[in-house]
């Protein structure tokens, strides 16, 4: 099954593993994230062995969950590392991770990145341009190397997600055109400071269907191998994007859950997403890289926040709680689902309610007009699925401190990062005329 995760009731009480949040909670404060060490293994270790028909290497997209800890974990289980800017790679490298395992991608990589990858030895630029290709080769010349470069091809293919993490159609900023890829690769293979090591790409976010993978792999991985004998590239990347549950997502791992669901219903698999790829992905005989970020991290943590008020309009009901959408923007600005749980396992009784939170804008909202079980002011809960792009996107909105982040692995809990402070906010501040 897809989203086996550590967060489960026992004894009355909403647990992460063996730690009970309420504790956690209590001791602590709200807001705060809770990551699961086992349920970020257990993803790992399900994406490795469902690939393990292929030679394959997993870089896990940073960007999704970059705490220092998480990273470590991974770097203990053998991961290389996706990332996106010059600061995620001094992160990975922080967290004894090596350069030498992870791509370095996004549109807009500045001097001052390329010439520290270059200097720490990253395995490929994932180019997004001609242009930026261009530029990698100059700073490496000026630098005496050789850059190793892969392109990212925008194969066109609607990955029949939300429009904002869609990135695969020719509309999008990413990549280069499929129609054009040839062309660019002869180009660059005439820069002096270029050696062609990939090729690379990424159709989209949360994609719950296995059609558009198979729809891009079939379109992309013939290009692969006409790529490897005329440069002798020797890695195609077919990107992440696997979906993870958001709801129901407490019930599941559960074997009850899984067979009341059609066949519709279910949501893909790893092993199904493994199944439907590899056929065509072993033809090319490269190795095959993928970067998972949600599918590892997603369904690993939650926010915590405490219920401060019910407030009753003519309209609608509102329970007021202590986190905000600087804390988790996905509701705001993607639009995004999170279950929500009482950390009281709750009784029958529920009702339609939004939740919301203390941030000045309309949008600072988790949910609208749903059916939740109910939970008094006082009463701490916790939004699910929050284990990816919650902490990592969250801000000083209201001048309002970062939470605490924590990390159970079994029956120990750690803080990993502390709760921020207005005073820390004020530190980096200088107040001049």
């Amino acid at each position: 099954m897809q989203c086996m995760h550590s967060f489960q009731y026992k004894d009355g009480s909403l647990h992460c593993e063996g730690v009970n949040l309420n504790t956690l909670a209590d001791e602590y404060g709200t807001p705060t994230y809770v990551y699961s060490a086992s349920t970020f293994r257990d993803h790992y270790r399900k994406l490795d062995k469902a690939l393990s028909g292929l030679d394959h290497g997993i870089e896990y997209a940073v960007k999704a969950n970059s705490n220092l800890s998480v990273l470590k974990l991974l770097v203990d289980e053998g991961s290389g590392f996706d990332i996106v800017s010059g600061g995620e790679l001094q992160r990975v490298i922080a967290a004894g991770g090596d350069a030498a395992k992870c791509t370095f991608a996004g549109v807009g990589k500045t001097r001052e990145e390329i010439e520290y990858a270059l200097h720490e030895g990253i395995y490929c630029f994932n180019a997004e341009s001609e242009e930026e290709v261009a530029f990698i080769s100059k700073v490496a010349g000026e630098l005496g190397k050789v850059a190793p470069v892969a392109f990212r091809v925008n194969p066109n293919v609607d990955a029949k997600t939300h429009k904002y993490i869609s990135t695969g159609k020719s509309e999008n900023k990413f990549g280069v055109d499929f129609s054009s890829i040839d062309d660019a690769y002869a180009r660059a293979a005439e820069l002096p400071n270029i050696t062609l090591r990939g090729l690379q790409m990424h159709i989209g976010s949360q994609l719950t269907l296995l059609q558009p993978f198979m729809e891009a792999v079939e379109k992309v991985a013939p290009l692969a191998t006409r790529l490897k004998e005329a440069y002798g590239i020797e890695f195609f990347s077919i990107g992440g994007g696997v979906g993870i549950v958001y709801e129901d997502s407490l019930a599941s791992g559960q074997p009850e859950w899984w067979a009341s669901k059609s066949d519709e219903e279910r949501p893909l698999t790893i092993e199904e997403y493994a199944a439907g790829v590899t056929p065509l992905l072993k033809e090319t005989g490269l190795k095959i890289l993928v970067e998972p970020g949600r599918f590892i991290a997603g369904n690993a943590g939650v926010l915590l926040t405490r219920c401060l008020y019910e407030k009753k309009g003519s309209a609608k009901t509102f329970r007021i709680v202590d986190a905000g959408m600087n804390d988790l923007i996905r509701p705001a600005l993607y639009e995004g689902h999170h279950d929500i749980a009482p950390l009281n396992e709750p009784k029958s009784s529920s009702s339609s309610v939004d939740v919301v939170g203390p941030v000045c804008e309309t949008g600072d909202f988790f949910c609208q007009s749903r059916e939740l079980a109910d939970f008094a002011p006082g009463e701490a809960i916790a939004l699910l699925s929050a284990g990816a792009y919650g902490f990592v996107m969250a801000s000083n909105y209201n001048s309002r401190g970062l939470p605490v982040e924590i990390l159970v692995d079994g029956d120990q809990a750690k803080v990993i990062r502390p709760r921020q402070t207005v005073d820390d906010i004020l530190a980096s501040e200088i107040a001049s005329l």
